[in-house]
């Protein structure tokens, strides 16, 4: 900028009273007036110590931003340093561009500790938002059951090409590390159990231990978590993907039902794929713990294993593994669809959702596993 020839120039006088300091400028306080008076008063309120800041604007000429962010240097002339200010003479406008340079200087006001009351408030705050979950999940998951039932009726309109893709997706390619990771669980179950039982000269119980442990409880549950993990990160990003991109409002406004296209398709994908999946982890649960049974110390034979298994175990142990299955599909294909319809414009909204949806469908299936084992219980199954 260029200086203007009838500007005056940049003029100030200090006094301090107490711990409250007199600012007074005259003359005019602009861009090419400041640059030579900057180290003079940023030197000279340095050395001063106060509290209170007063600003008499009686005989200043013009000010512009670069001036007010000058005079702003009293309110924060230090790390950490925030002091008080009022301007006493000066018109509304000096007034409102003082206002703007002091924020901006100011930054942030200091952290208050509030150790109990903050505390109070972040629980607070955490349990409004755990009842704003649980209020739209449940809204979530009646609307999709009214949709789902819907197209049951018109099965034409369910779109099977989707369906088929997404249990491509979810099941066939998730079952090499669903078979692997229940192998070695089988496998440690035998191994623990051959050598805590072989103390007590009950070596052939493993084979109950085995089998009523991998078909009713681990199986089920280590497969939904790991489609949990795996197909509900999928579902969030995928989905969430689709709204920031405004794809999903391009839907709608075409007249497409975001939970005809999206949602039941998804949802049948897992009905589908889980039942399957969890059937190959407790046969090669099961396979395990007959190879440990076979190949280890209590020698038992896999006719003897398998005829142990059906005498003491019985088909009802893999039943009540399978029943369960449909619900975990269900918690897990609602979940990942409303976490990602739920993503708003922004990625971080996507990484915040996607990582809520895989630890809330975790738990929501271990929560309703363990309401399955009470249940099983008290019915005496």
């Amino acid at each position: 900028m260029s200086s203007n020839s009838n500007s005056s120039p940049a003029k100030y006088v200090l006094t301090q009273e107490d711990r409250s300091i007199t600012f007074r400028p005259n003359g005019d306080w602009t861009l090419d007036q400041v640059a030579a008076i900057d180290p003079v008063l940023t030197a000279e309120l340095q050395a001063l110590d106060y509290d209170m800041v007063y600003y008499d604007f009686t005989d200043l000429g013009e000010l512009d931003t670069a001036g007010a962010y000058m005079f702003a240097r009293a309110v924060r002339i230090g790390p950490g340093q925030r002091h008080f200010w009022v301007v006493t003479e000066g018109t509304k406008g000096q007034q409102t561009l003082m206002q703007a340079a002091a924020d901006a200087v100011k930054g942030k006001p200091p952290v208050v500790d509030r150790q109990w009351y903050d505390s109070l408030t972040r629980l607070g705050k955490a349990t409004e938002r755990f009842f704003t979950e649980v209020f739209e999940t449940l809204a979530f998951i009646g609307k999709f059951f009214a949709v789902f039932f819907k197209l049951m009726l018109r099965p034409r309109q369910i779109r099977w090409n989707s369906v088929v893709s997404l249990i491509e997706e979810i099941g066939l390619n998730a079952a090499p590390i669903v078979v692997t990771l229940c192998f070695f669980i089988g496998a440690v179950i035998a191994y623990m159990g051959a050598s805590l039982l072989a103390s007590f000269g009950a070596s052939v119980f493993m084979v109950d231990l085995v089998g009523v442990s991998v078909l009713r409880e681990l199986a089920p549950i280590i497969t939904a978590i790991l489609i949990a993990g795996r197909s509900d990160s999928a579902f969030t990003a995928q989905i969430g993907a689709m709204k920031m991109r405004q794809e999903v409002d391009a839907m709608t406004v075409i007249g497409l039902d975001t939970f005809e296209t999206l949602v039941v398709p998804r949802a049948i994908a897992c009905l589908v794929s889980l039942p399957i999946l969890t059937f190959l982890g407790m046969m090669s649960g099961v396979f395990a713990g007959m190879l440990i049974a076979w190949t280890g110390e209590i020698d038992i034979s896999p006719v003897l294993f398998f005829q142990r298994l059906n005498e003491v175990v019985g088909v009802k142990a893999f039943w009540v593994g399978m029943v369960k299955t449909p619900f975990f599909a269900v918690i897990i294909a609602v979940i990942g669809c409303r976490q990602g319809l739920a993503v708003t414009g922004s990625v971080e909204s996507l990484g915040s959702r996607t990582t809520q949806s895989v630890v809330q469908s975790i738990f929501a299936v271990i929560a309703v596993n363990a309401i399955f084992a009470i249940l099983f219980y008290q019915m005496g199954i």
